[in-house]
C-alpha cells in the first residue's frame, strides 16, 4: 500500500511540475492544483496508512493513526480551493481583457512568434 501511495504522489507531482511549465495560464492553474493534491496526498500518508484505525489513542488500542495530519490536509484543501477560485478568476480576467492566456515571457514567446511571422509571410518581416 505505501508503494502505491507513493507512486500516487510521484505521479501526481509529476503532472504538476509538467502542467506548471506550460506556456498557457489554465494548464498552469491545473499543474498547481495537481501539486496541492500531492502535497495534500503526502500530508495525508504521513499519519500513518493503517485500515480500520481509531484517529486518537484510547485505552487498549495499539493501533492508532495520528489526527494532526488529517487536519492539516483538510486545512491545505480549504486553501488550495480558495486560492485555485482567486486564480481562476484572475485568468479569466486576463484573458478577457487580452483575448489570449499566453504567458508572456520574452525570451520565449518573441521567438516563437517570430518563427510563426516568418513561416506565415515567407520569411519577409
Amino acid at each position: 500500500m505505501e508503494l502505491l501511495v507513493a507512486t500516487a504522489i510521484g505521479a501526481l507531482t509529476a503532472a504538476g511540475i509538467y502542467m506548471i511549465l506550460r506556456l498557457r495560464t489554465f494548464p498552469v492553474i491545473i499543474g498547481m492544483s495537481l501539486a496541492s493534491y500531492a502535497v495534500n496526498v503526502f500530508l495525508f500518508a504521513s499519519g500513518r496508512l493503517a485500515i480500520n484505525a481509531p484517529p486518537v489513542l484510547t485505552d487498549g488500542i495499539d493501533t492508532y493513526v495520528d489526527p494532526l495530519p488529517q487536519a492539516l490536509a483538510l486545512t491545505a484543501i480549504v486553501i488550495s480551493f480558495g486560492m485555485t477560485a482567486v486564480a481562476v478568476m484572475l485568468a479569466v480576467g486576463s484573458y478577457l481583457s487580452a483575448d489570449d492566456d499566453l504567458i508572456n515571457d520574452p525570451d520565449v514567446t518573441d521567438g516563437a512568434r517570430a518563427d510563426n511571422l516568418s513561416q506565415t509571410d515567407g520569411g519577409a518581416s
